[in-house]
């Protein structure tokens, strides 16, 4: 399962389970989870924003669940802010999924939700981050993911 990313290299602790399926370790939510390829971008992802981008695991968790027009659904990761208010949404794809308008429009029903300030859609191969701005209406595509602290 070891895809290459455009993200750095971290180290997992994956095994094989009695039914001969590989899991991986997920820091968020403490246990042992499916390596599907999605997964495998999860991973990668969140320890880039802890590692790199400086995101505290504290405020962050996966697979969080929200409930839209009474249906419920999980956003794949979400950041708190200080105050345990949603800041920060990702969504991710497979590495051979593209990211696509429908993948764009999936992370801002959720936002609908939860009002995040930031969006980050990525699979992997390719990242975006979009600032939201709900009291001017609009949104900006940053060039870049900044650290948590320049949020």
């Amino acid at each position: 399962m070891a895809i290459k990313l455009n993200l750095p290299d971290y180290q997992f602790n994956i095994k094989k389970t009695e039914k001969g399926a590989l899991v991986i370790f997920d820091v968020l939510r403490q246990r042992f989870i499916t390596l599907t390829p999605e997964e495998w971008v999860r991973q990668n992802f969140v320890q880039f924003l802890i590692q790199e981008k400086e995101f505290p695991q504290a405020l962050m968790g996966n697979e969080v669940s929200l409930t839209q027009n009474g249906i419920k659904r999980r956003c794949d990761t979400l950041v708190a802010d200080a105050c345990g208010s949603p800041f920060v949404i990702v969504e991710y794809k497979a590495p051979s999924i593209q990211i696509t308008q429908q993948v764009f429009d999936q992370i801002v029903r959720y936002n609908m939700v939860m009002r995040a300030k930031y969006l980050i859609v990525s699979n992997g191969l390719q990242h975006y981050c979009c600032r939201i701005d709900y009291e001017q209406n609009s949104y900006e595509f940053l060039d870049h993911i900044p650290n948590y602290a320049n949020l």
